[in-house]
């Protein structure tokens, strides 16, 4: 049904010509790194050191170089890009998750309920992340393959999701299709999940862009400052850390250009279906 959620979604993304083929190169994008890293790729091999190869220019044996430490360039920057698409998604849909659980709960009850919270999640929002992030780092190391970047991003993913589903929630929550399930005795739990969150599609959709986007950039940011996934494990943002020698960055391009070629990439094609996402959340912006 074009009328729902997703179907109003999908039809202004189709509508959109940049939204669609942002939408299909990020899936290709996806679905390729996957594929090569985990069924083309021996990664024990590749993770393998040759003092012969280090910082060897791209050539037929090796297409984009090898990186100081003798690896494939090509294999490297595929791996790093599927661990931070993992980072990414796992600590979004976790987060998300988590903010919606919580923003229902709170915009569907609102009273005291919505005071206390809202102080609650002021009072966390308020907390400096950044310096967080750095005295946590300094105390303690997670062992997870999320790194110490996705545990911290995971924390805090929710606030953003929380915001914009307890508002919607709110508003829905003064319908008469609300009241009418209120009357006829239909539990609150039940009211949530299976008649206001599915009104809530295009927003929360809109918001996971935005969320995946942001916790992409900040994934790949904490890794560049040494807060993510431990040294030796491929990252998008390690590999741009390559840029942090003057000596590596002028001479030695093919170690860092790539990677911040695909992050634009990946960052352009979310801000693109983002765009068209928004649109279609407002019903006064929409091309159809």
């Amino acid at each position: 049904m074009e009328k729902g959620g997703l179907g109003v979604v999908w039809k202004e993304i189709r509508n959109d010509k940049l939204a669609l083929f942002g939408l299909f190169l990020f899936i290709g994008i996806v679905a390729t790194v996957y594929f090569w890293g985990y069924y083309i790729i021996d990664e024990t091999q590749a993770m393998r050191l040759s003092m012969f190869t280090m910082n060897q220019r791209p050539s037929p044996d090796f297409r984009l170089g090898t990186d100081p430490m003798g690896r494939c360039m090509i294999q490297q920057l595929v791996l790093a890009a599927r661990n931070s698409l993992n980072i990414s998604f796992v600590v979004t849909i976790g987060g998300a998750s988590i903010g919606i659980f919580i923003g229902l709960f709170i915009g569907f009850y609102g009273g005291h309920v919505e005071n206390v919270a809202m102080r609650l999640i002021a009072f966390w929002g308020m907390i400096p992340g950044l310096m967080l992030i750095i005295l946590f780092r300094s105390i303690i190391t997670f062992k997870t393959w999320l790194g110490f970047s996705g545990m911290i991003i995971l924390v805090g993913g929710w606030l953003t999701m929380t915001g914009l589903v307890r508002v919607m929630t709110l508003q829905q929550g003064r319908l008469d299709y609300v009241a009418a399930s209120k009357t006829l005795g239909t539990p609150n739990i039940v009211i949530m999940i299976r008649e206001v969150l599915p009104n809530l599609v295009s927003i929360i959709t809109s918001g996971l862009t935005l969320v995946l986007a942001g916790n992409m950039g900040l994934e790949i940011g904490l890794t560049f400052l040494g807060f993510g996934l431990p040294p030796g494990v491929p990252s998008l943002g390690q590999h741009l850390a390559y840029a942090r020698s003057s000596g590596t960055m002028q001479q030695r391009p093919w170690q860092w250009l790539p990677a911040a070629l695909l992050i634009l990439i990946l960052m352009l094609c979310i801000n693109f279906v983002g765009q068209a996402i928004n649109r279609a959340a407002d019903a006064r912006k929409r091309s159809v």
